[in-house]
Parts: C-alpha cells; structure tokens; sequence
C-alpha cells in the first residue's frame, strides 16, 4: 500500500499519481554483490538526502518538481535474482504504459536489467546509454544471467548499447563487446571530443543507466566497488545536458549506492544528480506524449514515442 512519504518531500499536490509526470521507483536489491555490500541501503540514503536537498536548480532556473513526481512503492522482491528481474520489468513497463516519464533508483545494477527489458519492448530502435566503470557484460556470473556482473549482457544484444566511463572488465567480455561503442575512461581523458563521438554513436531515442561507481571515488566514494580515474563532476553534467538536449530520453535508473555512516556526500551527491538529470529533461517543458497505438501491435513510431497509449492493462 502506498505511504505517505513523498520524493523529497514535495507537496501532496505535486505527488500524486495521475498530476505527476515522472514516475520514481526504488529497488533496495543487493543479492548479487560480490564485494561492497550495501547497496539494498541506497534508495532510502538517497530518498533522506533527497529531503534536505534545496528543489531550485540555479543551471535550468528551473523546480522540475512541479512537474510532478510520484514515489512509487518499493520493488522488494528478493527471492531470487530472476523473481526480482522480472518484478521491476512488470512495473517499469506498466508505468511506461501509462505514458510516464519512468526513473529508477537501485540497489545493485542487476535491477536495471528489467528496467532496460520493458523499455527495449516499449521502443523502438532504442539506445542503452551505460555511464560505468565496469563493462557488466558477462553472459553468467556465478551460475546466473541476472548477477549485477552481467547487468549490460541482455542490452548488448538487443539494442545500441553506448559504454562511457569504462576502466575494469573481465578479458573474457572483450569477444562481445562493440568497440566502436566504448568509450574507455583512460582514452576519453586524452580525447577532447569523446563527449560528440559518443553522442554521435547513439540513436534518437535513448534510455540511461548510471551506474554511480562511473564516476570518479574523488565525487562519489560509497559505492560497492570504487574505481579510480572516473568521471568528474561538471563533466558528467555538461555530457548528460547534452544527452538530453540532443536526443530523446525515454527514461533512466540510478544504482549503486553503498551509504555509510561516514560519507553523507555521496548520498547527497546522488540525490543531486536525479535531480540534475530530471532538470534537464524537462528544461524545455520536455514530456512523454504517448503514441495512439495498441501496445500489441509492431508499428513503426516516431523517435521517442511509446508503442501504445493504455492505461493500465497487464503486460
């Protein structure tokens, strides 16, 4: 059932479901990590810190949270990865059918899996943007598809998968990994046009996961497993601006935060990168306008537009 608690505590009036244009679904799932555990944790540091976070942002001279946000329930399935998959695709896709602008907030990035799912089924000829320091491409990791080491397997295969931030893999991800795609951080740091090349690389429709180890520990140090040389603040902002002027962003998930009782700056910086990145869609009175088409039917649509305009019926 749902609480009374609202995303960053904003008025009841900009909360509710059927006023709100953005969707916020947190995933506290942890099942998979191999190392820093913690990250199940992440949606509520980042929900707190979102309530002490000032909701006028000075670059976009925007409130975006007056277009709307509803705080969704939590998905807390945790009976096995596959069960837990298979929830946040249910529910992403419901919301995307119900012509919300859908974001997540994890947990470890296997949950993004069923997110990227249900929004590969949703749109058509779609780009995965993946900001991370691990390429997340194994096939099966640990006797599992769904382990957070093979969160970025399944978008490989079924969509234009872009790679930015990379500095740690497993050799053996190199026979399915799209070179041209990948944006490696020690080659990026050499390049001062990675940010159009990237760009140029994606389709007009794009959906993004932001795995918060992509940035650099310097910016963000709680997370399961930080890796030096990443991106840094106000390049990361100045890349996502971008994204979404120059493309259309059909949706994103933030994962990876590990809190700790030591480090409140980084529950705080990851609440002000949501923020930052709803800022910047909806800068321009951006929004989801749905297709009228029926959700089982495979028409072509125009870049950035759902397959279907219902509401509510099961996938």
């Amino acid at each position: 059932m749902k609480t009374s608690r609202t995303y960053a505590g904003i008025p009841e009036a900009y909360a509710g479901f059927d006023k709100s244009k953005i969707v916020l679904i947190p995933v506290p799932y942890d099942g998979t990590s191999t190392w820093g555990k913690g990250a199940d944790k992440g949606p509520n540091a980042f929900l707190e810190a979102s309530e002490n976070m000032e909701l006028y942002d000075i670059e976009t001279d925007s409130e975006v949270y007056k277009q709307g946000i509803y705080l969704a329930d939590p998905i807390t399935e945790n009976s096995s990865p596959e069960a837990m998959v298979a929830a946040v695709h249910k529910q992403t896709k419901e919301f995307i059918k119900r012509n919300k602008f859908v974001s997540l907030f994890g947990g470890e990035h296997s949950i993004a899996i069923g997110a990227m799912r249900a929004f590969t089924e949703c749109f058509d000829n779609l780009t995965v943007l993946q900001i991370d320091a691990h390429a997340d491409l194994r096939k099966e990791y640990q006797g599992s598809p769904y382990n957070h080491a093979c969160a970025l397997y399944e978008a490989n295969q079924n969509t234009n998968l872009v790679q930015v931030g990379i500095r740690s893999m497993d050799a053996s991800e190199k026979s399915v990994m799209n070179h041209d795609n990948v944006f490696f951080a020690h080659e990026m740091v050499q390049d001062e046009y990675w940010m159009d090349t990237a760009i140029e690389a994606m389709t007009d429709t794009v959906y993004i996961t932001f795995d918060l180890d992509g940035l650099d520990p310097s910016v963000l140090g709680a997370t399961g497993t930080p890796e030096p040389g990443g991106l840094f603040w106000y390049e990361t902002l100045e890349f996502i601006r971008r994204v979404f002027a120059e493309k259309k962003v059909v949706g994103f998930d933030i994962v990876e935060l590990c809190p700790n009782a030591y480090d409140k700056a980084s529950n705080f910086a990851a609440a002000k990168l949501y923020y930052k990145m709803l800022s910047y869609k909806f800068e321009d009175g951006n929004e989801i306008i749905g297709a009228d088409i029926e959700f089982a039917q495979k028409k072509e649509t125009k870049a950035g537009l759902p397959k279907f305009n219902t509401k509510g019926d099961e996938s």
